[in-house]
């Protein structure tokens, strides 16, 4: 118990032995380069983050460059599941169809509303190709209706059927070891660990192809 209301502000207190924390609390309100030396995980994710920007750029061109940071945003999130997902005991959240329409299905639905809204007549042009015969153009309409309907159902499956093929060849195999001889325990590990790393590498690919067919869906409404 305190002796006397100021000793709350002597700093040799036991109950507040981090009060002196508090000093360094304005650190956290200046970002993090004005006052830590940039480390090599920082260069390689300025680095990511960098070129996906410049790859969202040229989609979006010069006059939605700001943009840009959403879909990075929606990259990095993907990415950092789809790899989490690799490791043993952890749920894999971009394998699942809530997960991933979550993500397709609010921004197909924003695009789509703000195209009819403000460009009613380009998204009425888009519907029928350039040059098309004239008896072919209401089965065109119907045609390129159904495929903008389906898009975000279609990005939704694609990711979470890419991630869940991965696992599920990676536990068939892992199961088929208890019944496999002793000599053939390890080849069964080589091929894990090569189906592993094409794991690693389909989890960049279709994070990379997931933010990169949005961003193609919003620079035609654009």
């Amino acid at each position: 118990m305190m002796s006397n209301l100021f000793s709350s502000f002597d700093p040799s207190t036991m109950i507040y032995a981090f009060n002196w924390m508090s000093a360094f609390i304005l650190l956290m309100v200046f970002p993090s380069m004005f006052w830590l030396v940039p480390s090599r995980w920082n260069f390689m994710w300025t680095s990511i983050i960098l070129f996906i920007h410049n790859e969202f750029k040229i989609l979006l061109g010069k006059a939605h460059t700001g943009s840009t940071i959403i879909f990075s945003t929606i990259f990095l999130m993907v990415l950092l599941n789809n790899f989490m997902g690799l490791f043993p005991y952890i749920f894999t959240a971009s394998s699942h169809m809530s997960f991933t329409l979550s993500f397709s299905l609010p921004l197909w639905v924003t695009f789509m509303l703000f195209g009819w809204i403000n460009n009613s007549t380009h998204m009425l042009a888009h519907l029928v190709p350039q040059g098309a015969p004239n008896l072919l153009l209401p089965f065109l309409v119907i045609i390129e209706s159904v495929s903008n309907v389906i898009r975000p159902g279609t990005l939704a499956i694609r990711l979470s059927a890419n991630m869940i093929a991965g696992h599920l060849l990676l536990t068939l195999l892992g199961n088929l070891g208890a019944k496999l001889p002793e000599l053939a325990i390890g080849g069964l590990m080589i091929v894990q660990i090569l189906l592993l790393i094409l794991e690693s590498a389909v989890s960049m690919i279709q994070a990379y192809v997931f933010s990169i067919l949005i961003t193609l869906y919003s620079s035609e409404i654009l």
